[in-house]
């Protein structure tokens, strides 16, 4: 009888914990300690509940408010009296895509936002669009977020003080990626105050601005109605409507945050979607009143746009500038915590693009459009790449456009259609083709045809309008990303098909007559062998090392690490999943030598971190196994490209490193990949 092969899971290692380096000490101090996915409780707490959510995605909405009412208001130009049916109309569309976006949140109960539903529904070409608009958009939001919070701030100082603003642009960016690196929750927490102080303050201004001009309404509405004659009669029908279309469509950063709840839907507490469907109604409601009632108060306080300030700024200070209680200038008080909240929430929105823009990505890297590594999760279970690049980029946008409002509200607000588009029309496809299977079809795609068709006239009216002045530039960039990830598919869809080759040696050596193997010898010659699924790149490597070292390896360990990433990381059965499916190819892999009369174990673990967890695992296996040498598998190219590094880890080298330097003997086993033909060991 031959000695148990396998552990359920090795055991960490009972030496003491190395001395950390000042390195250790400062990474810890700002992104705090590791996690393991393999705790039940660690969706609990890395998870929102619905508040929270609110905080961290409903943010990007409600702090639109900030810039979205006054594009659209400033649009009108002289005619503000169609002002009331501006407010109106913004109010009604919000509440009309986010009730459409529940819809989603029920048919996707796991998140993804406008990328999956389009991929499901429409075809991955229509989901790679759609993506990829959701990724520059996110950028976007950064940028636009972080610009527009510095010029609330910068209203109410000095303007010997504005040549630092760009500097105060980059440094709150840079916080902000430091926060995101933390984890989800800890940087939602930190921002909560903030939150709560700008709707106390806002509720205040719009309730104040009703309630001070209440007695007033009888002549505003005869003036408003004395207008809109006038106008009917100079400009005519269709004038006044194409004049208020364009103004409405120029409001479209209004409603720009409130796809953010349905692509963040993963990282809510349970039940998911119960908790999303209230994110959505608290986002909402709150954005509806907030985006409607200040461009009522626009018009009941008559407020114009000054240079150097927000019109938000002007109209808090025409509210409340001159207001006092004795000597205490109350109203110069709530003026600065008022803008200075604004300015901070705003901040805060920028968190929807370093949850979700991450998100979007690994969602995409999951489907081999963006490189692998975007699906990786750090010890912290962030996604520590995507938040990296969401940060470059939206620095990158920053520093093109000068921190222009005004020219980022324009960009941003292309992509943020055409997402919503592409959801809407994916949800209005896919209630048609099922027409039959439910009968009350036409209750539900009615919302998604109102959403599209609201959607799709916001979209074309700002790519029309705005076209010469930024829309030209959103399109060419994105056009250019959704061509690079189809470039980046096919170049793993070659190598998976090379890879495939490979396997047809699996029949041949599985048909081999069993042999009786012998027992394990831990003090024998043993050859460690890291691979990941059982296929035939794992027995090409094993029939490699015998035909390198002939007769001298008396024991042959297969290592596997189950690394959960951000596809796998939802709950603790899926964790318990990667484990049976990583232990099942493992078994495969043992039985397949045992066939061949070779002594064989296994050993595997879990964990977000290949390399970490693999150089764990080897430490472990060489205090068993005495005389062991570690063997890793690497793609080589026939023709090398710098993209390569990119696209394909450096795992394997990596680890030789690491190994190398704990005193373990490693070699890396080329796996030359050689064009159009099959790899070769």
């Amino acid at each position: 009888m031959s000695a148990p092969s396998a552990t359920p899971e090795p055991k960490p290692s009972p030496d003491p914990e190395p001395k950390r380096t000042f390195a250790d000490r400062l990474q810890r101090a700002l992104f705090g300690q590791a996690r393991s996915v393999q705790d039940p409780n660690v969706f609990h707490t890395v998870s929102l509940v619905a508040f929270l959510a609110w905080v961290g995605l409903g943010a990007d909405g409600l702090s639109s408010s900030a810039y979205g009412p006054e594009e659209s208001f400033k649009a009108l130009g002289e005619n503000t009296y169609l002002a009331v049916g501006l407010a109106i109309a913004t109010a009604v569309t919000v509440f009309i895509i986010s009730y459409s976006y529940s819809r989603i949140i029920e048919h996707f109960p796991f998140g993804g936002g406008g990328y999956v539903v389009a991929t499901k529904l429409l075809g991955g070409s229509a989901g790679v669009v759609s993506g990829s608009a959701l990724i520059i958009d996110y950028v976007l939001t950064i940028t636009t977020s972080v610009a527009s919070g510095a010029d609330a701030i910068y209203s109410f100082l000095p303007p010997h003080l504005h040549h630092a603003k760009m500097l105060t642009e980059i440094s709150v960016i840079g916080i902000l990626v430091i926060l995101n690196l933390r984890g989800i929750k800890e940087s939602v927490t930190i921002l909560t105050p903030i939150f709560l102080v700008f709707l106390v303050t806002h509720v205040i201004l719009i309730g104040g601005v009703l309630i001070t001009r209440g007695a007033e309404f009888g002549a505003v509405a005869h003036k408003i109605h004395g207008d809109f004659n006038h106008g009917l009669a100079s400009l005519g029908g269709m004038a006044m409507l194409a004049l208020f279309l364009r103004a409405y469509s120029m409001g479209a950063g209004t409603y720009t945050g409130i796809e953010a709840v349905s692509n963040g839907l993963m990282i809510m507490r349970e039940p998911k979607v119960e908790t999303g469907k209230r994110t959505m109604v608290l986002m909402a409601t709150s954005l509806a009143i907030t985006a409607g009632g200040i461009v009522l108060a626009y018009l009941l306080f008559n407020t114009r746009y000054h240079e150097g300030q927000t019109m938000n700024a002007v109209l808090v200070e025409k509210f409340a500038g001159g207001f006092h209680i004795g000597s205490w200038a109350v109203g110069h008080w709530y003026y600065l915590v008022t803008l200075l909240s604004e300015a901070l929430l705003l901040f805060v929105a920028a968190q929807a693009g370093f949850i979700d823009g991450p998100r979007v990505m690994a969602n995409m890297a999951s489907d081999s459009w963006l490189p692998h590594r975007f699906a990786q999760l750090s010890d912290r279970l962030t996604m520590q790449n995507g938040v990296l690049l969401m940060g470059g980029a939206s620095l990158a946008a920053l520093l093109y456009t000068h921190g222009d409002v005004t020219s980022l509200v324009i960009m941003y607000s292309i992509n943020v259609f055409l997402t919503f588009s592409l959801s809407q029309l994916a949800m209005c496809r896919y209630w048609w083709r099922d027409r039959k299977k439910h009968a009350d079809w036409k209750k539900h795609i009615s919302i998604h045809v109102i959403g599209l068709a609201l959607c799709a006239t916001i979209l074309f009216v700002n790519i029309f309008e705005k076209f010469a002045q930024g829309a030209w530039l959103t399109l060419v960039v994105t056009g250019a990303f959704i061509a690079l990830c189809f470039l980046i598919r096919m170049h793993y869809r070659n190598v998976a098909t090379n890879l495939q080759r490979l396997d047809e040696i699996l029949p041949q050596v599985e048909s081999s007559p069993g042999k009786r193997h012998p027992d394990i010898d831990p003090k024998a010659p043993t050859a460690v062998l890291m691979v990941g699924s059982y296929a035939g790149l794992g027995v090409h490597s094993l029939l490699s090392i015998q035909r390198l070292f002939p007769n001298y390896f008396k024991n042959f360990v297969f290592l596997s690490v189950g690394v959960i990433d951000s596809a796998t990381f939802k709950d603790i059965e899926l964790v318990d999943e990667i484990k049976h499916r990583t232990e099942t190819s493992l078994q495969r892999y043992e039985t397949l030598a045992h066939g061949l009369g070779l002594a064989s174990a296994y050993r595997f673990s879990v964990g977000t971190e290949a390399v970490a967890e693999a150089e764990r695992l080897c430490s472990v296996v060489g205090r068993e196994f005495s005389r062991s040498i570690f063997f890793a598998g690497k793609l080589v190219f026939e023709q090398e490209h710098w993209y390569q590094r990119i696209l394909h880890n450096e795992t394997a080298y990596q680890l030789q490193r690491r190994l190398q330097f704990a005193g373990l003997n490693a070699m890396v086993l080329p796996v030359r990949v050689l064009h159009g033909l099959a790899p070769v060991v």
